[in-house]
């Protein structure tokens, strides 16, 4: 059974990001156009599960189903688009998830609602420690039912979204 575990912040995820894309970026060489740290454990001082997520930006999604033979070999399990349209989604470790990937396709919306998510939360470090409280509490609260701890921040997170993207616009509009 999987166990929601939320830690304070560790400065070594944006090392094992750093050492993870090094990794992926020798499998896909010239698909990947960028790579971005995101999640909560790209956000200094925030709590967060212990995943690092990493999205690859790519010139054309369909390409990287090609890959999952060779995302297998070195530990990944291939979720196809796992429930957003134009990702290709990829978990390791298993009920002990070290890694998420979350490709996208160059021009994807998404890619700017990370974004906006990861850097909104960066400027904004009472935002982020509200949330990462949330979240702990609701680790302590739902310790082996990750689906109500989901439920149980998905409304903070979803505010948090609207002014990521708000706050977001205005800045690359200015």
């Amino acid at each position: 059974m999987r166990k929601v575990e939320v830690i304070p912040f560790s400065e070594i995820w944006s090392v094992d990001f750093e050492k993870e894309t090094a990794v992926l970026q020798k499998i896909f060489d010239a698909e990947v156009i960028e790579f971005h740290h995101i999640g909560s454990t790209s956000i200094h001082g925030l709590s967060a599960k212990p995943i690092i997520d990493i999205m690859p930006v790519v010139k054309d999604i369909t390409q990287i189903d090609q890959y999952d033979g060779k995302m297998a070999a070195i530990g990944y399990e291939a979720k196809g688009e796992n429930g957003i349209v134009g990702r290709r989604y990829f978990q390791k470790g298993g009920d002990e998830r070290t890694h998420h990937v979350h490709f996208y396709e160059k021009g994807s919306s998404e890619i700017h609602r990370h974004l906006a998510f990861r850097d909104f939360l960066r400027e904004h470090p009472e935002k982020a420690k509200a949330y990462g409280d949330l979240k702990e509490k609701l680790a302590q609260q739902f310790p082996y039912d990750i689906e109500s701890y989901i439920k149980g921040k998905e409304q903070l997170a979803a505010e948090i979204e609207r002014e990521a993207m708000e706050w977001y616009e205005k800045r690359k509009w200015g």
